[in-house]
């Protein structure tokens, strides 16, 4: 499997592109792209050419603005549906509810809108798309209708397990969770329940910042002090 990817705008969010492989000439590959943020458009565009990809879908680990300020473009670009939690979808067309009133006075005067076709995800929804198999795993806590993505990359050394984690988990932190809708001690929950019981091996790819492993993150992150006791 293909995983690439770069941070995009001001926020720096990190926006994935997940394939099965790199397509040829003249005929594109499908693939996925997860959390197209501010200023993502060019970016991806020429990522995606240089791969010879087209995307079969968006996906949206959560609503906050960094992570779906350019989904509407890329699906109208590639005629392609977004898929986010339905707790989440009131932000792809009002995201300051989604920041509060002190960072929403950045984006007065912005239109924000739906992409054309939104399918709403559900925990346990097990997805193909582009051929890649995907299994949703529902994290409230950062905002209500968070979401981890995991699949499974084939490599030389056997399948190695993923899970894209947005801004739930991090290399060495958790996501914020004082703005609207968000719950520190659910976050904990949701990172205890969903998160923690998968192998040590599972490669975490965050919304910001770089990679780790759930294994590093069990032993090494200071905000799940205890929390892998009780997961197990």
């Amino acid at each position: 499997m293909l995983v690439t990817g770069f941070p995009a705008g001001m926020f720096q969010t990190n926006c994935y592109i997940l394939a099965l492989g790199e397509g040829e000439p003249g005929r594109r590959g499908e693939c996925l792209v997860v959390d197209p943020g501010q200023d993502a458009t060019g970016p991806l565009r020429e990522l995606l050419d240089q791969m010879h990809l087209a995307p079969a879908a968006v996906l949206l680990t959560h609503g906050h603005l960094d992570h779906t300020w350019s989904v509407a473009l890329v699906c109208e670009e590639y005629g392609v549906p977004a898929y986010i939690h339905p707790e989440d979808r009131y932000m792809l067309t009002d995201p300051g509810r989604g920041i509060g009133p002190a960072m929403g006075s950045m984006i007065a005067g912005v239109e924000f809108r739906e992409p054309e076709t939104v399918i709403e995800l559900a925990q346990g929804d097990e997805l193909t798309l582009a051929g890649i198999d995907l299994i949703v795993d529902h994290t409230p806590g950062h905002t209500q209708g968070s979401v981890c993505l995991r699949t499974t990359a084939a490599t030389a050394d056997g399948p190695v397990p993923i899970a894209l984690t947005g801004d739930t988990l991090f290399a060495g932190s958790i996501g914020r969770s004082d703005l609207p809708g968000g719950d520190h001690e659910q976050l904990l929950e949701s990172i205890a329940e969903r998160l923690l019981p998968l192998p040590d091996q599972t490669v975490v790819l965050p919304g910001h910042g770089g990679n780790s492993t759930i294994g590093r993150e069990r032993v090494t992150n200071p905000f799940l002090a205890g929390l892998a006791r009780k997961a197990q």
